[in-house]
């Protein structure tokens, strides 16, 4: 185990089935939500993207498009993301609306890795053609699933169903857009769904959207999620995907089974830390 991590890592593993470790460990999992999840955690997060909007369909749009372009340094990601934003003339949802397709030039050069131009016009394609018919991006998921569904699997393959419904929708950007179908963990899209499901007082995620419950949220399963999750003997899988996603939050549903995705902080908290120390 690496030397370097916080004190309460350096052990040895105990099993969750170990009731008193699993009490210390949901006392030091609830201090560090505590921790990271507060208003100064926003700023150096993607999630701080659709912060800077207030109506909720700017919310909507720009939180899921920051979402799937969440990998790699987080600074540049937000970047990338403000870059969308002035593309869009700083109003998606009226943008996306009311454009026309010469003001769609202006997307040609936009990249971020492996996601491009082609990519960039689906997404305003998709967008368009979904807020022509409804409200809230919410439809595009909730409808899918209902309150007898432990978790989010359903709306996930549907909504990826949804999304490459339309005419001419290129393969290409179906690895932008992952599906438990295809066994991914499905971080990027966990990750969206906790930002629009998940209410609290601490002002980080949003919790705009009612049918889709807390509970039935999947915790986001990046590389320090996954790394500190297996320090701590939470996930036992060797594998890192949809089933691996699944164990870990049946294992933080323990802690609190109503609201297991917050433990996503903690993690993901103690990951970025570990990091620093390296």
């Amino acid at each position: 185990m690496n030397t370097k991590s916080p004190f309460f890592l350096q052990q040895t593993y105990i099993a969750p089935q170990n009731l008193s470790f699993m009490s210390n460990l949901k006392t030091i999992l609830e201090a560090k939500v505590k921790e990271f999840n507060q208003p100064n955690f926003i700023k150096d997060d993607p999630i701080s993207i659709p912060h800077e909007f207030t109506k909720q369909q700017d919310i909507e749009i720009m939180g899921f498009w920051s979402a799937m372009l969440a990998w790699g340094r987080r600074k540049t990601i937000i970047n990338k993301s403000n870059e969308l934003i002035q593309l869009m003339d700083n109003a998606p949802h009226d943008f996306i609306l009311n454009h026309k397709p010469k003001d769609l030039k202006r997307f040609e050069n936009f990249k971020h890795r492996t996601f491009n131009a082609t990519d960039t016009l689906y997404f305003i394609y998709f967008f368009n053609h979904f807020y022509q018919q409804h409200t809230s991006l919410e439809t595009a998921f909730s409808q899918f699933i209902n309150s007898k569904d432990q978790t989010i699997e359903k709306a996930l393959i549907g909504f990826h169903n949804l999304f490459f419904d339309l005419p001419d929708a290129p393969h290409r950007t179906k690895k932008h857009v992952s599906t438990p179908v295809r066994k991914s963990s499905c971080k990027r899209l966990c990750m969206f769904l906790r930002w629009m499901v998940r209410k609290d007082k601490k002002g980080v995620d949003f919790g705009l959207w009612k049918t889709i419950k807390p509970a039935q949220l999947i915790c986001p399963l990046d590389v320090h999620v996954d790394r500190v999750a297996r320090q701590l003997g939470l996930i036992q899988r060797k594998q890192t995907d949809w089933k691996t996603a699944l164990e870990l939050t049946e294992a933080l549903r323990q802690f609190d089974p109503k609201d297991p995705t917050k433990y996503d902080f903690a993690l993901f908290g103690i990951g970025l830390t570990q990091k620093q120390k390296l």
